[in-house]
């Protein structure tokens, strides 16, 4: 979580510094993912829904736990609004995967497992 905790420090000290400047580099795309599953997730994806490749892990080398939120953010310049997101959990390595999330639209995603159906689901805001 060091690197999140990092990136958001960064980006609030820039805006301090340059009034307006974060609000120039955020992406009509951004969103918070909050894991609410009672595991700990080990990676995240979010890839343009016409892709067939996953981009980068969101998280790097850190953990979303359970009842933790994470900012995902991008370029200001990132073209289109259906995305797909999978997260990776760390116990197992089992993945969900959901598809043609509209995150121009998304402010937050919540991420949900029930264990008696053994599914997981998404809300979002």
């Amino acid at each position: 979580m060091r690197n999140i905790f990092t990136a958001v420090f960064f980006a609030l000290l820039i805006g301090l510094v340059v009034p307006g400047a974060s609000a120039l580099a955020e992406g009509k795309q951004d969103f918070t993912l909050i894991n609410q599953t009672g595991y700990r997730i080990d990676k995240v994806f979010v890839s343009p829904t016409a892709s067939n490749d996953w981009e980068e892990d969101v998280l790097g080398k850190d953990v979303l736990d359970d009842g933790e939120s994470v900012d995902i953010t991008f370029h200001r310049n990132t073209p289109g609004c259906k995305w797909d997101l999978k997260v990776v959990y760390a116990d197992d390595g089992s993945s969900a995967v959901w598809t043609g999330f509209d995150i121009c639209s998304i402010a937050k995603i919540h991420i949900h497992y029930n264990k008696s159906t053994d599914t997981t689901s998404a809300t979002t805001e």
